[in-house]
């Protein structure tokens, strides 16, 4: 799970507590997929195909840069298994991956103050590994 997304084609940085396990799990091959609010993003800066990212960890140190594949925004609740599986995280079920991410939004809405449901617009973004060059994704 994001801190908050990157500017398109920018800086990503994991929550501090968790910078430096979902960093090794995109490094080891394992997290291939994110997800994020689509409200978090500016109308114009939602990620694309093709955009770049550099992912930080919890020290602000570069520690790879992937590149978009796919996005799709859609409510919360149609994930699928499929997705839930190539975000790496948890039990990489679905119901771990929908259990987890209501938490993590539930509490950034009482945060934020704004109103949240299974059906929020989620931004779910695939990408492939391209930097360090020996750990790129092939293709």
């Amino acid at each position: 799970m994001l801190r908050r997304p990157p500017p398109r084609g920018g800086l990503l940085r994991f929550r501090a507590g968790d910078a430096a396990e979902l960093a090794a799990l995109v490094l080891a091959g394992t997290k291939r997929a994110t997800a994020s609010l689509a409200r978090d993003y500016p109308d114009d800066g939602l990620p694309r195909p093709g955009d770049h990212v550099v992912v930080v960890d919890g020290e602000d140190r570069p520690c790879c840069i992937w590149r978009t594949l796919q996005i799709e925004i859609k409510p919360m609740r149609e994930v699928d298994a499929a997705f839930a599986w190539d975000e790496g995280e948890g039990d990489r079920s679905r119901e771990d991956w929908l259990r987890g991410h209501r938490e993590y939004f539930q509490a950034q809405a009482q945060r934020e103050g704004f109103g949240f449901d299974d059906g929020i617009a989620v931004v779910f973004e695939r990408f492939g590994l391209v930097w360090p060059a020996e750990l790129a994704d092939a293709g």
